[in-house]
């Protein structure tokens, strides 16, 4: 009886974890730009903005290059660690979460990545915090999914 009664008390507090995703929780790749600061998701459902991918120019609403060129991108995301910096998203006011999304949708943006132009944004990635797809999202969701922003920084 007293297994069940801890089992009982146990299973709420997990489930209460797992849906607000910090079961298992380590730090997401994040960036920062003025007082906000914009982290991929640990689970989509709880993301404020879901960004899509696709193969195809055309159906994008956002074009990322990906660049060997540090001097002629928009933004450099470069570490030299094996492991992500905990809390690098701490202390900002504000904290938005991004989540990539399985398919395209009608109400996110689409990013189209490659490695020609043209492009809204250029990025330069080499780290092994951040995909390439990683660095993408992050930078179109830090812009709230326009074509145009000022600064970002890890």
């Amino acid at each position: 009886m007293l297994r069940f009664k801890i089992l009982a008390s146990v299973v709420p507090l997990l489930a209460a974890a797992v849906f607000r995703g910090e079961v298992g929780s380590t730090s997401h790749p994040c960036i920062a730009f003025g007082e906000t600061a914009v982290e991929l998701a640990s689970v989509p459902w709880g993301a404020d903005l879901h960004v899509g991918f696709t193969d195809d120019p055309s159906r994008a609403t956002v074009r990322v290059q990906i660049t060997d060129d540090a001097d002629a991108a928009d933004f450099a995301l470069v570490d030299d660690t094996s492991t992500s910096e905990t809390g690098a998203c701490q202390g900002h006011a504000t904290t938005r979460s991004i989540a990539i999304s399985g398919w395209p949708s009608t109400n996110g943006p689409v990013i189209y990545l490659s490695q020609d132009g043209p492009a809204d944004y250029r990025i330069y990635v080499r780290s092994n915090a951040f995909s390439p797809r990683d660095a993408a999202a992050l930078i179109v969701g830090a812009s709230g999914g326009h074509r145009h922003m000022q600064a970002a920084s890890l």
